[in-house]
């Protein structure tokens, strides 16, 4: 057979459970040929699944699957297992409308057993999985695949110390790459890291070389005695506390140390530990020196790697949050900003440099970033918590009851607010403007365009309470934001055009299309700004002269901003029907955002065909 046809063969687990094993190192080139060349051409997480082809072939080799349940923590390292598991010839639709996703998904594949997109669920729901199995008298295994980032998170070690208790037949596995998307912090990173970087262990380890260079065969017995004292006496011992039987470290990428080691770990019941150690972007030199940069990409020559863009990119919202940062840190020595492990995706990476003193990464801990902010607050800072949409709602208990209970004067920056295309509905943050509106005390706003979205970061110092700005993923109407930190007057919209019959209320990034919409419709369009307080007087003003109003929002329509405006009709006997374009009630797929946007009727032309339908029906 030869070396380019291993891969075809194999169709699922079953298939790879039938090689000699000595085959398996080819398997593993060229699957990570074919991942390297499958995301160059369609986009995805690349350097994360390049360093877990080994561990992947290892799992499937020895563990009975789909029977025997792997659970992927975040996804983010789960391609080479999609390829294994019968979908090699669907990955060249990676993350498109209607193809693989990517991440594990259940209604996907029977070998997906866990949905993930949000990072440190795995060891929680293969505890579930283990003692399920238990309960019913089933004899099958439970692995929880986790990275050391996703092991910063209070849930992985809530899982931890519940399954350590419980007398769970589970296996734990510590993907150790040393690489989250943002460097890795912590207490637990040093604690990992500690024992090796000391100058007494490494003068020893040295010596030993040298005198044992003279013996190859002891030099190796010394090494691997190396590797497992460092496990055993570092994070070892802290493992062991919790209950679990500790393993490792072994080379992630050494199929001969792997799968005796899965075999004999398959063997022995009750909770255990198994710590990896893995590189990033491993076969990939590009992917190997800069991991974060191939973390998530876009399409790419393989040949030829990630090629800066020509010409000047269009300005993010990301950017223009990024560079207000800046600017208003200079400008108030109050201001401090949080990340819950999201320095690069929340443009964060230049604020971190310049003012490092007031630069908070706490690691993949939404609920910690939320209250540690409540309490520089109390202290008189100006907190921004920089979060993603979708990871808020892990915040959201702290949100309620540690920030806007106490009125205190946090600032939350909410990224990729709506449809954020390719990552899913895992990612899409449809739900922030029905779950924040609703708390007593927080100011809530959404900007039509990038300089919008500086003047309201700006206001939203001025705030003495909680506030929120939620602005979208990617790039607005391309307005360049001036570089002064002008504010908004609060809970206050304005008109952006007149017409008649018909008012299009919009919120945020749907202003632009309720524009273009008004143009055609001849309708009345404003840009409200604001979702909390809402401008009432301009509701008032536009239901007086007008004989239909539509509320037009990217997030769910139940419980939405086009729901509060009912509510202000409502409170004053205003009986003016209201038409509510917004996200369905349903689980939004991946795709890409504009092909989305349309689907769901919310471009122009959806927002034109909604209002016509509703004036003149059929």
């Amino acid at each position: 057979m030869t070396a380019s046809r291993l891969l075809e063969t194999i169709n699922s687990p079953a298939d790879l459970r039938r090689l000699d094993r000595k085959q398996l190192p080819q398997l593993a080139s060229e699957l990570r040929a074919f991942l390297i060349d499958s995301v160059s051409k369609t986009g995805g997480h690349l350097s994360s699944n390049l360093g877990t082809v080994e561990l992947t072939i290892a799992l499937h080799a020895v563990f009975n699957t789909p029977e025997d349940r792997l659970v992927w923590d975040v996804g983010h390292q789960c391609y080479a297992h999609k390829v294994l598991t019968g979908r090699r010839e669907g990955m060249s639709t990676l993350r498109m409308h209607g193809g693989v996703s990517g991440f594990p998904k259940r209604a996907e594949s029977p070998y997906d057993t866990f949905g993930v997109g949000h990072s440190s669920t795995s060891i929680s729901a293969a505890l579930g999985m283990a003692l399920a199995a238990k309960h019913k008298g089933e004899d099958r295994k439970a692995i929880a695949i986790i990275g050391d980032g996703a092991m910063s998170a209070g849930m992985a070690f809530e899982a931890m110390n519940n399954a350590g208790v419980a007398d769970a037949d589970m296996l734990v596995i510590l993907n150790d790459n040393e690489m989250s998307i943002s460097p890795p912090v912590g207490a637990l990173n040093n604690i990992l890291t500690r024992l090796t970087s000391s100058k007494t262990y490494n003068v020893a380890r040295e010596a030993g070389r040298h005198m044992l260079g003279f013996a190859p065969p002891l030099l190796e017995l010394a090494r691997r005695a190396e590797e497992h004292v460092k496990g055993m006496i570092a994070p070892g011992t802290l493992f062991e506390e919790f209950g679990f039987h500790y393993y490792g470290p072994i080379d992630g990428h050494d199929l001969d140390a792997l799968i005796p080691t899965l075999e004999n770990l398959k063997k022995l019941k009750g909770p255990k530990f198994l710590h990896v150690i893995t590189k990033k972007g491993q076969g990939y030199k590009l992917a190997e020196n800069d991991p974060i940069l191939y973390h998530g990409v876009g399409k790419f020559a393989a040949c030829d790697g990630i090629q800066s863009a020509k010409g000047p990119a269009k300005l993010t919202y990301t950017q223009v949050f990024g560079d207000w940062l800046c600017d208003m840190a200079k400008a108030d020595s109050r201001l401090v900003g949080i990340t819950p492990a999201m320095r690069e995706g929340s443009g964060m990476v230049r604020f971190s440099a310049e003012h490092a003193d007031r630069y908070f990464d706490v690691g993949i801990a939404e609920q910690h970033a939320v209250t540690f902010a409540a309490g520089l607050a109390c202290e008189g800072l100006k907190p921004v918590v920089a979060i993603y949409s979708t990871f808020l709602q892990r915040g959201y208990d702290q949100l309620v009851h540690d920030v806007a209970l106490q009125n205190l004067p946090v600032i939350f920056a909410v990224d990729r607010g709506g449809l954020v295309g390719a990552d899913g509905p895992t990612h899409h943050g449809t739900f922030d403007l029905s779950f924040v509106t609703c708390i007593p005390n927080m100011t809530v706003m959404a900007p039509a365009d990038e300089a919008e979205c500086r003047k309201m970061l700006s206001t939203a110092m001025t705030i003495d309470g909680p506030s929120m700005v939620r602005y979208p993923r990617g790039s607005g109407t391309g307005t360049i934001p001036e570089a002064k930190l002008d504010t908004l007057p609060v809970g206050k919209g304005d008109i952006r055009r007149r017409g008649k019959d018909i008012a299009l209320l919009a919120f945020g990034s749907l202003v632009a299309a309720a524009v273009a919409a008004g143009e055609e419709l001849d309708a009345t369009v404003a840009n409200m700004r604001f979702i909390k307080p809402l401008d009432a007087d301009l509701i008032v003003e536009v239901a007086g002269n007008h004989s239909l109003l539509v509320s037009i929002e990217e997030n769910a329509v139940i419980g939405g901003a086009g729901s509060e405006i009912e509510r202000v009709l409502a409170e004053r006997g205003l009986q003016v029907p209201v038409l509510r374009l917004g996200l369905p009630d349903r689980f939004i797929d991946h795709g890409e955002q504009g092909q989305l946007l349309a689907e769901l009727g919310l471009d122009k032309e959806g927002i034109v065909r909604a209002v016509r339908a509703r004036t003149n029906p059929q």
